[in-house]
């Protein structure tokens, strides 16, 4: 019996802790003022990843129209697929490039060399990607090199104005 009321002693206690805690407001780690922030970098980390997706579709489309201008025009299925293996390679660079980017987003460091640093990391690995696949395409796949370059170009300009002509709509 003594037992019994000491644990609904308990049950009382505990049921008034709780009660107490609902008229209390929690407290988070963020302050108020800084809350108000956040919403506002989500909405701008979204809208920067729908516009590299947005890049890399225009970039595609670009390649592929360009394919397609010089099929008509050479009639060689060899030079169509130079060029079009160029343009995918740079396409692989544009997707390469959104896709490190958004993940450096979300490595937040304090410290700006270990930043620095990613970037440095990034874009060496790119360069060295987009050398290995030019070389596949000219030197294995025994494409036309001038073609393999012009689709490249062709891709990378597409990369630059779509980047321009996007960011320029949406501000």
């Amino acid at each position: 019996m003594n037992s019994w009321r000491r644990s609904c002693s308990s049950c009382r206690k505990a049921i008034s802790l709780s009660k107490d805690t609902i008229n209390v407001q929690q407290a988070g780690l963020t302050h108020l003022k800084n809350a108000d922030t956040i919403p506002a970098l989500l909405h701008v980390d979204a809208e920067e990843k729908k516009m590299a997706r947005q890049v890399v579709a225009l970039q595609l489309a670009v390649t592929l129209a360009a394919t397609g201008i010089a099929y008509s025009m050479k009639s060689s299925p060899q030079i169509a697929i130079a060029l079009l293996s160029g343009g995918a390679v740079s396409v692989f660079n544009g997707a390469q490039l959104a896709w490190r980017m958004s993940r450096s987003a979300r490595q937040v460091s304090q410290q700006a060399h270990n930043q620095l640093r990613l970037m440095y990391f990034y874009a060496i690995e790119r360069f060295l990607m987009v050398v290995m696949l030019l070389g596949l395409c000219m030197v294995v796949l025994k494409l036309t090199p001038l073609a393999v370059l012009g689709g490249f170009v062709i891709g990378q300009a597409a990369l630059i104005v779509a980047r321009l002509f996007l960011s320029r709509i949406t501000t």
